[in-house]
Order: structure tokens, then C-alpha cells, then sequence
């Protein structure tokens, strides 16, 4: 048996069949997308479909490949990236503090609520226009809508996070003559953060979509402009190619933020699925 330098066994690495026993999605996953994949490319060739409506896999494969390494979609990819997470920081930042007040002060729940759903219900698509206007064709403009977009996920969850929290907790911490900052820091915050992360995972997939709204509205670079770019010139394999682009930035910004929860709020058992 083999031992380690302290003298304790070492651990027993796990066969293939046992991971596919007890982590069955690992092959559920891959085999899901390649019988996506294969019933895509077999409809796609049996109805004769042209390439300009529906490309085959292995087209969108080749268009992603010479768009990331022999063409700019990672430049590209970088501005539509930051304007996300620039939209994501200002939406965060706003939807921490207003939601802590309103959870905090009815006066102020009752003042400010009614405005921010008036904000949150009118479309954002209709709304981009004017921003490009206000703010230019540059990247401030995609920063606010892409802010605008992600604030309200936010700024629910900060507040039902809040709002959550046990009462026998704040009686006992008011028994023991506990400050507001007290139980704000010791019972509420520790509380809510695994709601208000909740509210942050959705928030950073919802800022790429306002980014991209807002490229598309109007912008001189980043992945909404390449689509409007292969839409004129019906590049349909380029156009989901860039969507591949976008599916991968989403998952991994998904996957960032439960990595931070997880590390975050380790005493939380409500955080995204890993």
C-alpha cells in the first residue's frame, strides 16, 4: 500500500467508472452536445439547408477558429467584456447601497421604489437610443445601458436578502445591547450574502446582454458590432461564431461568481450549481 512522506495512505484515485457513477454529468454533458451537434448537422444536410440561413457545426467551427486566432474576435471580445464588467461594477455598487437603505428605512423604500420600478419595467432596447445619444458612440454609453440592464437583479436580491434574515437573531443581538452597525455587520450582511450573490450571478450574465444591446444600437467595436458587421454581409457561420464568443464569456463569468461565492460565503448552501 503507498504511504505518503507523514506515513498516511495515500489517497485511492477514483476509475472512470466510478466517476461516471457518482458524477454522471460529466458524460451527460459532452454526450448531450454532440448529439445536439450531430441531429444539427444531420437536419442541415438532409434538407439541403444554405449555408447563409443555417451553417453546418464544422462551418461555425472554422469561422471561430480564424475569427479568434488569425482575425480580431478576441480584440473585440475585450471591449464587449469590458463594458459588461464596467456596467456590472456601477450596477453592484448602486444596488448594494440603495438596496441596504430601502431594506434599512421604509420612508426610504416607500420614496425611492416606486421611481426604480418605473426604471426597471421600461424596455431597455427602447431606452438605448437615447443613452447613444446622450452618451456617444464610445464605450460609455454601452457602460450605462449594460448598468441599467444589471442593476435591479441586484437591487431585489440585496434587499430580500436583508429582509431575510430570522428575527430571534436581531432580538438576541438587541438583548445583548448590539449597535445597528452591530447587527448590520454580525447578523444581516453574513445573512444575505448568499441571496444577494444570487442577485450578482444574474446581474453579470445580464450586463453582457446590455453591452451587447447597446452595440447594437450603435458602436464602432465589440461582438454586437461583428454580428451587425457578418449580418450585412450574411455570414451566418461568423454570426454564431461570435455567439460561441459570448456563450463562453457568459459561462465563465457565471463560473467566476459561484468560484467567489463559494469562497466568499462558504457557510451559505443556496449558491449556484458548480
Amino acid at each position: 500500500m503507498a504511504v505518503t512522506t507523514e506515513g498516511a495512505p495515500a489517497p485511492r484515485r477514483k476509475t472512470l467508472g466510478e466517476t461516471v457513477r457518482h458524477r454522471p454529468e460529466y458524460v451527460l454533458g459532452p454526450l448531450l452536445l454532440v448529439v445536439i451537434l450531430s441531429v444539427w448537422h444531420g437536419l442541415v444536410t438532409w434538407m439541403e439547408v444554405p449555408s447563409y440561413i443555417v451553417p453546418k457545426p464544422y462551418e461555425v467551427a472554422s469561422a471561430f477558429y480564424h475569427g479568434v486566432f488569425k482575425g480580431n474576435y478576441l480584440y473585440h471580445a475585450g471591449v464587449t467584456l469590458s463594458e459588461a464588467l464596467s456596467g456590472f461594477f456601477i450596477a453592484s455598487s448602486l444596488g448594494l447601497v440603495l438596496g441596504t437603505l430601502i431594506a434599512q428605512s421604509r420612508l426610504v423604500e416607500k420614496t425611492l421604489y416606486p421611481y426604480l420600478i418605473t426604471i426597471q419595467t421600461t424596455p431597455k432596447i427602447a431606452v438605448a437610443p437615447l443613452l447613444i445619444i446622450w452618451f456617444g458612440f464610445g464605450m460609455t454609453s454601452k457602460v450605462v445601458i449594460a448598468a441599467t440592464v444589471a442593476f435591479f437583479p441586484v437591487l431585489v436580491n440585496v434587499i430580500a436578502g436583508l429582509r431575510s434574515i430570522d428575527r430571534e437573531k436581531i432580538e438576541l443581538m438587541r438583548s445583548l445591547n448590539a449597535s445597528k452597525w452591530q447587527m448590520f455587520r454580525m447578523a444581516r450582511l453574513p445573512s444575505a450574502l448568499p441571496i444577494i450573490f444570487a442577485g450578482l450571478n444574474v446581474a453579470i450574465v445580464f450586463s453582457i446582454l446590455g453591452a451587447i444591446v447597446g452595440e447594437f444600437v450603435g458602436s464602432k467595436a465589440g461582438l454586437g458590432n461583428v454580428i451587425l458587421q457578418a449580418n450585412v454581409n450574411m455570414d451566418t457561420s461568423s454570426i454564431f461564431a461570435v455567439l460561441v464568443c459570448l456563450a463562453i464569456i457568459g459561462i465563465s463569468m457565471h463560473g467566476l461568481m459561484g468560484f467567489l461565492q463559494r469562497r466568499l460565503v462558504f457557510w451559505g448552501n443556496s449558491g449556484p450549481p458548480s
